[in-house]
């Protein structure tokens, strides 16, 4: 038998280090090639690492939420043959050696490996270390597996598409056995599941439940706070709140989706919002900039790049509309599903998630009546959306239903004034309330 050793790929140009976010298997088992075997993340980009061979697990070099260096080893393979190679071509001997037995860490008693979303009472990893000295070889022949027992209150280990999908179809992944590696919930899981049908509800207990779980912050959870604890350590917010009457402006958004040809994607508010944004920023340019506090440097760009805030199942994403100043209004639409989607399904690129120079924020129909959004660093301005409301508006003789929204932005005090900022949102309110505005070229 020889060793193959897998090392940490190339995943992008400029880019040093990757941190690993996720282990699809674990000592002892036995893979194909292109079996999915980790999975890193560089900015908010995550990047799956297949096997280039057939072999055994035999060592894992890194921990769930360690930053790998580029060209690192990561795992080691047992292969079939008589020389040691590794996926970087290099000679025999230069793999990292394993950890010695006086290292190893105690794995959990239910022999779950645990996954980037659920650490119970000990660090991320610490059965993937075990050696493999003390681990049963597997068999050459892998054989159907069978559902693994979860331990009362254990987190599922699934991959972001199997928990998206479960999401979409309404499915507690903690009710579905998991017939993968360490009881991992596969698509074919999830199919067995919706076609035998759901366990009767169990009555809650109303016992104490005294459970502690130590979830340590990995992937894109640490990088989301990472970065709000930048911008606002950095950044001296100013939040002004304004509402705007959108009863017109919803009416010819539904004549529009009523009358829309077939190929043409369903309007929101939000392209409308964007139209209007890139009519106020050509009046306003400095608010479509980036602040490099740094050197004390304001790059103000003529291409609007509107980031959308988006949730996905793994958390808060914000790709990136291009150059919106050229695109219609149903481009506008059209470019915002694509991205959408995209990122939701784990799917966007490093370029659709950077280079934004002013973001949306939107809860849609959970906004709220006021929020208090924070800048997308090194942004100086975001524009939050409030869920829309009937409320009675006086008209000077009575009052009438109108629809209301309010409008949340924050911007970076510093490079924006308040009058500025007023005067911004007014710009954009206007707009909105006469949309007929947005549609004619100065």
């Amino acid at each position: 038998m020889g060793e193959h050793v897998i090392k940490m790929p190339d995943v992008g140009e400029g880019i040093a280090e990757a941190e690993l976010v996720e282990w699809h298997v674990k000592v002892g088992d036995v893979v194909r090639e292109d079996t999915v075997l980790a999975a890193v993340m560089t900015d908010k980009a995550t990047i799956e690492i297949p096997s280039p061979v057939d072999g055994e697990v035999e060592w894992l070099g890194a921990d769930i939420g360690d930053v790998v260096a580029i060209g690192s080893p990561l795992i080691r393979l047992k292969v079939a043959g008589e020389d040691n190679v590794s996926s970087g071509g290099d000679a025999k001997g230069q793999a990292a050696q394993p950890p010695d037995a006086d290292e190893e860490i105690e794995a959990q008693a239910d022999g779950a490996v645990p996954s980037s979303e659920a650490i119970v009472e000990q660090q991320p990893g610490s059965a993937s270390r075990r050696s493999p000295v003390e681990t049963p070889p597997s068999p050459a022949v892998s054989m159907p597996r069978p559902p693994l027992p979860r331990s009362e209150g254990g987190r599922p280990i699934a991959s972001p598409a199997v928990r998206l999908r479960a999401q979409e179809a309404g499915i507690d992944l903690r009710q579905v056995p998991g017939t993968g590696p360490a009881g991992r919930i596969t698509h074919e899981d999830l199919d067995s599941f919706l076609t035998h049908g759901r366990p009767a509800a169990r009555v809650p207990s109303l016992a104490q439940n005294k459970a502690v779980e130590h979830i340590k912050v990995v992937g894109l959870r640490r990088r989301i706070a990472e970065k709000m604890a930048v911008a606002k350590s950095r950044i001296p917010h100013i939040t002004y709140v304004e509402e705007v009457d959108v009863t017109v402006l919803e009416d010819l958004r539904a004549e529009l989706n009523a009358s829309k040809r077939a190929d043409r994607p369903k309007l929101t508010l939000l392209p409308f919002l964007m139209r209007a944004m890139v009519k106020a920023i050509a009046e306003q340019p400095h608010l479509n900039a980036i602040y490099d506090d740094e050197a004390g440097v304001v790059h103000q760009h003529g291409g609007v790049h509107i980031g959308i805030a988006t949730q996905t199942a793994s958390g808060l994403m914000v790709p990136v509309v291009r150059h919106a100043e050229a695109r219609d209004l149903w481009d506008c639409a059209a470019e915002l599903n694509r991205l959408a989607e995209a990122a939701k399904a784990g799917l966007a690129t490093r370029e659709e998630l950077s280079g934004s120079t002013i973001t949306i924020t939107s809860l849609g129909s959970m906004g709220g009546i006021v929020t208090t959004p924070v800048i997308n660093h090194p942004e100086v301005a975001i524009i939050g959306v409030n869920k829309i409301m009937v409320r009675p508006v006086w008209d000077g003789t009575r009052f009438i239903p109108r629809k209301m929204m309010n409008l949340s932005s924050s911007f970076d005090h510093r490079i924006i004034d308040g009058w500025d900022a007023a005067v911004f949102v007014q710009r954009i309110k206007t707009l909105l309330e006469t949309p007929a505005m947005i549609f004619v070229e100065a």
